[in-house]
């Protein structure tokens, strides 16, 4: 298979996701599925089902993202610079995306511009765990090798 069969491949993959994606939310953002209608604010005090254990742990597990990411650009900027490589340019871009990324998402910099996160319970925890996972595999075999 050449290379630009497979980038059409890759590419009408990731447009079919997204229009599969579009037709659903339009079709459940009808007034009779509540699954994307706008949520009243939480009251305050205690949100049943919500732990601000998860709040805390998401905390400094987006602290550790961000610190891993930090020495990951710095990494893959010290590699281009010794080798010029295109596929390292990528790797930085992928590095600095995720940064912002997690520096935008961090409950750190949400709540001080005055939002909350709530009623995730475990959820708010689990995808920057299974992250920080990824990037310190990623970290362990960028220095690895």
């Amino acid at each position: 298979m050449g290379n630009r069969v497979k980038i059409g491949l890759i590419l009408t993959i990731v447009l079919l996701a997204a229009v599969l994606a579009t037709v659903w939310v339009i079709a459940f953002s009808q007034p009779q599925y509540p699954f994307f209608r706008e949520r009243p604010q939480p009251p305050g005090g205690f949100v049943a089902g919500d732990l601000e254990f998860f709040y805390d742990a998401f905390a400094i597990i987006s602290t550790i993202n961000i610190a891993l990411l930090l020495v990951l650009t710095l990494f893959y900027v010290n590699v281009y610079l010794k080798t010029h490589s295109t596929f390292t340019v990528g790797l930085v871009i992928f590095a600095l995306v995720f940064l912002v990324k997690d520096l935008t998402s961090s409950p750190l910099l949400t709540s001080f511009l005055g939002y909350s996160a709530y009623g995730l319970g475990p959820f708010a925890l689990l995808p920057g765990l299974f992250e920080c996972f990824a990037l310190s595999v990623l970290l362990y075999l960028s220095y690895r090798y």
